[in-house]
């Protein structure tokens, strides 16, 4: 049973002639302005009852209706799961029957049900809708006994103490290239893994905190909320990842850096493991790295034609330096590898630097730094002139050693790639010479400079087209005969989005060539101001023109572009 978004609630009202198209629209905008559910919306404006929206959603979601106002709660099977578990889900467990629990709720999604039957493994669980009204009384008048009584281990606690011992055994023998369902812990751990691979998750993140452990999952750059667990479990899930990555289980005092291979539905998935202990234990960040859905094709990242012609004109040169800047999660790597892709053919020796190596590609050298032996981007970058190659790919420029041996390597016959950190193309200048790079020498080895930037692609199930003034979009930089006639669009949020409105990401891209007006500037001294208006008049498309022509062709939002982009 799948989870039933806000406006399927919705649509099924007015199919069944409850609620009327308006009533509905109006509630969608309470909903959004008060940050409540589209059924509490509902009620709250008077459009319907709490009976008829307890009804519908049996109905969408086909769980039986129960009353507990005409049901006698079993206070044993009420203590199964912890109270502040109840009061925040809005569960309650009413009857137990041998191996049989009945569990009430008002909210029936999936991550709820996911959660009830975590806590209660080993049981037969059925459940009920109720109204949320019932629900409340229960509670308070079950939570006022609970506190006056001798309660019994929690579920929770007994999956925890069952597992302390059993920790080594069980999780060595779970096969590691294989998503295989045992114990409780690894199931939740291998939950956890597979939702956010159908989230499209980037990240993962498992973080302790003083009463829970939290699960959130960075999608589409944007971190969001999942599961909220019992602390009891923390020791346990924590373990079961560090297992997983090969890291020492005993060390909780250190960071560790760790990887963890798994073959899931048939396809190879790696994940880099992050551990760093914070005041309430150890946090675990999950890195996805599916190179099945890494996009390689470099007229499909985003590039406008002018700026795609600008980098494949430099790409085919035979040597000279290409740098990609922009933020920490920009997708500057996702670029650099599409360019090697290009250039990867049986005759050339493509070389690479790189911290980590996220992915690997046959016909490629890839090389791991390891500073602490000695193996940094500048030792790696000496050995590999020593190496005959044809292409090198430095995974960043951090300081002036590793700055120079690339600029040396441009200049004497290789095609060198390799990423730093500026807001800009221009402003890239700037940075090299602050590292120590004479003007000289960038401009004679410098062919390219691309900035970049990932803003969210709005939902195509969902988006809405909204009007703005004239007035502003001129003033955000967009061409005045055309303010009359495009439309734009800004989310909305729907299933299909997980209500976000956005649905993957897209580049925006400002490709600056290092042609002979800039390397005059360049060896003048220019700011970076002067330089960029030059590239500008050379053909050269900003970041936040880059993400107009996005807007106008309907692929993301003018907030998304706004919040990324400036100009001078």
């Amino acid at each position: 049973m799948g989870i039933v978004g806000i406006t399927s609630l919705g649509q099924y009202l007015v199919k069944k002639g409850v609620i009327t198209e308006g009533q509905l629209l109006n509630a969608l905008k309470l909903q959004k302005s008060e940050g409540i559910r589209i059924g509490a919306a509902l009620i709250k404006l008077g459009y319907i009852t709490e009976d008829q929206l307890v009804y519908a959603l049996s109905d969408i979601y086909g769980y039986p209706l129960i009353s507990l106002s005409q049901t006698e709660i079993d206070i044993n099977a009420f203590k199964l799961i912890p109270e502040e578990v109840i009061k925040k889900y809005k569960i309650v467990p009413f009857a137990k029957t041998g191996n049989t629990i009945k569990v009430a709720i008002c909210e029936p999604l999936n991550t709820v049900v996911d959660y009830i039957k975590f806590l209660l493994t080993g049981f037969n669980l059925k459940i009920y809708l109720t109204k949320d009204s019932e629900i409340l009384k229960v509670i308070d008048k079950f939570i006022s006994i609970g506190n006056n009584t001798q309660t019994t281990e929690t579920v929770a606690e007994l999956v925890e103490s069952a597992l302390v011992d059993a920790v080594p055994s069980e999780y060595i023998e779970a096969k590691e290239d294989s998503v295989k369902v045992e114990a409780p812990i690894i199931k939740l751990a291998n939950k956890i893994i597979i939702d956010a691979l159908k989230m499209r998750a980037s990240d993962i993140h498992i973080e302790p905190y003083e009463k829970g452990v939290n699960v959130r999952y960075r999608i589409d750059g944007v971190l969001h909320n999942s599961l909220n667990l019992p602390l009891q479990i923390k020791s346990s899930l924590i373990t079961r990842f560090k297992i997983m990555a090969h890291l020492d289980i005993s060390e909780r005092r250190l960071p560790q850096d760790g990887r963890i291979k798994l073959k899931i539905s048939g396809k190879e998935v790696d994940f880099r493991v992050s551990t760093l202990p914070i005041i309430y234990g150890e946090k675990v960040v999950l890195r996805v790295l599916e190179k099945s859905s890494l996009q390689l094709d470099l007229t499909k990242l985003g590039f406008e034609e002018i700026s795609l012609k600008f980098f494949s004109e430099a790409l085919a040169k035979p040597y000279g330096m290409i740098l990609v800047t922009g933020p920490t999660g920009s997708g500057k790597t996702t670029t650099l590898y599409s360019a090697l892709m290009k250039l990867n053919k049986p005759g050339v020796n493509i070389m690479t630097v790189e911290d980590p190596v996220e992915y690997s590609f046959p016909g490629i050298n890839q090389v791991q730094v390891k500073e602490d032996i000695g193996l940094t981007f500048a030792s790696a970058l000496r050995a590999f002139l020593r190496q005959d190659p044809d292409i090198i790919m430095v995974g960043e420029i951090r300081d002036f050693e590793t700055a120079e041996i690339a600029v040396k390597a441009a200049l004497t016959g290789h095609l060198v790639l390799s990423t730093l950190h500026t807001n800009d193309a221009a402003s890239t200048i700037t940075r090299l010479i602050n590292m120590g790079i004479e003007p000289f020498l960038i401009s004679s080895s410098l062919i390219l400079i691309i900035a970049q930037r990932l803003v969210r692609k709005l939902c195509s199930h969902c988006k809405k087209e909204e009007k703005y003034s004239k007035e502003n979009l001129i003033k955000i930089g967009f061409p005045e005969d055309l303010t009359e006639q495009i439309k734009i669009y800004s989310p909305q949020g729907c299933p299909e989005c997980n209500n976000t409105g956005y649905s993957g990401r897209i580049a925006l891209y400002e490709v600056m060539p290092i042609k002979e007006e800039i390397k005059e500037l360049i060896l003048t001294g220019a700011p970076a101001t002067e330089i960029k208006k030059e590239a500008v008049k050379l053909g050269m498309i900003t970041l936040r023109q880059s993400g107009i022509n996005k807007i106008i062709q309907g692929i993301t939002s003018v907030d998304e572009v706004m919040k990324i982009t400036f100009e001078d």
